[in-house]
């Protein structure tokens, strides 16, 4: 594959800029870099460059078919540490992560295999599972500890941190401290542990709220689904692998009491009683639970992510035993129609076990972030076991927790065991 480096970039930009070494300079111009591309620096770094590298599409036959995988690397000192983001999907935008600012570090943040840029011509749904992903990781890291020969963490945000936790156990020797963010462990396709987490978490009189607002949305349906017609049809959103509109309106409002914990955006005050207006029923469930979460382009766009979640990571449906007198439509709440339907889904039940048993006995030096009210706590890693790992649960948190928005005495603590299994 011939390299490419775009007409604007000034080559001698990249390898000569004040601060490069010639160690940057030989991994840019190796053959597996297929194209450079220099974004706008931030003041902490020197420069940050858009990277993509030629992978195996299968690792277990490296000399095989490939596919090019987007990276973004952004470079201080190659003495420095070195944050590895392992983004779980699409990584079209970058960003600095919190770590990487606060220990003044280099930081690169990987594509997640089959998502944005970094997907085969023809992808083949068996090669996208956690070993092969995890695979990706490891090769970047032995390709860039030439470059950055110092300590290295790694860290993901949701997906993204359940990837830090696949690629710790698949090879526990490539980095120094893990960090995952909100990551569940699920041991089904539809792990019940979600349904018990909702009927506990919160105040009652806040859960009473939220259930009660989805009786109504299903109760009263024929009053709201034209205004959910509207509405989707100014988006652009349509509904045909859900099952139609009126099965996407069911399960919407079914999404709802998950969402509603889960993101924490609307105070359980603001949610509209039966005297509001359809249109700002319909606005209000939107801003809680996304219809576009249902919509067929969504779907298409994150199959590789639904395929994963039904073969290996687990996921969730809905508790129906509430709303049966109430719901039309809703016969099968699993997510199975994200997939087509020539593919097969078999789900591998035993790697979350055999991955709760390493973090229990083995997987040292993790520092686990989680949300109190985040709906995926539900499925939370609760124990270290005998190892030195750490567990930190921001009061009242939701799936935004982040360290920076922790308590101040929690988020010093935090950094402290970051910076103390750094030593």
């Amino acid at each position: 594959m011939k390299k490419s480096f775009l007409t604007w970039v000034v080559v001698t930009f990249v390898l000569f800029q004040a601060g490069a070494t010639v160690k940057l300079d030989d991994f840019l111009s190796r053959e597996y870099v297929t194209e450079v591309r220099v974004l706008e620096s931030e003041s902490n770094f020197d420069r940050i460059l858009e990277v993509m590298i030629e992978q195996p599409v299968d690792h277990r036959n490296p000399d095989g078919e490939t596919f090019t995988q987007r990276l973004y690397i952004s470079h201080i000192d190659p003495s420095r540490p070195v944050v590895l983001v392992t983004a779980g999907y699409d990584a079209k935008y970058y960003y600095t992560s919190e770590i990487a600012a606060r220990l003044n570090c280099n930081q690169v943040m990987v594509e997640h295999r089959y998502f944005g840029r970094s997907a085969p011509d023809h992808p083949q749904w068996q090669y996208l599972d956690t070993w092969q992903a995890a695979s990706d990781h490891h090769r970047i890291i032995t390709l860039f500890k030439d470059l950055y020969p110092g300590k290295w963490i790694s860290t993901g945000i949701s997906k993204g941190g359940q990837t830090v936790m696949y690629h710790s156990y698949y090879y526990p020797e490539d980095v120094d401290v893990r960090v995952p963010y909100v990551a569940p462990l699920n041991f089904k396709v539809e792990d019940e542990r979600i349904y018990s987490f909702l009927n506990q978490v919160g105040r009652p009189g806040d859960r009473r709220k939220v259930k009660r607002f989805q009786k109504m949305a299903l109760k009263y349906q024929d009053r709201y689904i034209p205004a959910f017609i509207n509405f989707s049809e100014e988006k652009g959103y349509t509904y045909e692998l859900a099952g139609g509109i009126k099965k996407a309106y069911e399960y919407c409002v079914l999404e709802y009491s998950f969402a509603f914990w889960q993101w924490g955006y609307v105070p359980v005050n603001k949610i509209p009683r039966r005297a509001a207006r359809a249109r700002e029923v319909i606005e209000h469930m939107n801003r809680v639970a996304g219809f576009d979460y249902f919509d067929d382009g969504f779907i298409t766009k994150n199959q590789p992510f639904f395929y994963q979640a039904l073969t290996e990571m687990g996921y969730y449906g809905y508790a129906l035993v509430e709303f049966e007198k109430y719901i039309k439509h809703v016969d099968n709440p699993i997510f199975t129609f994200t997939i087509p339907e020539d593919v097969e889904i078999p789900f591998n039940a035993n790697l979350s076990v055999d991955l709760e048993k390493y973090l229990e006995e083995d997987a040292n030096n993790f520092v686990f972030i989680y949300g109190e009210y985040d709906t995926w706590s539900a499925t939370a890693v609760t124990s270290t076991g005998t190892t030195n790992s750490k567990i930190y649960f921001k009061e009242g948190g939701s799936h935004r927790t982040r360290i920076n928005n922790m308590p101040e005495e929690q988020k010093q603590e935090v950094y402290q065991t970051i910076e103390l299994f750094l030593e």
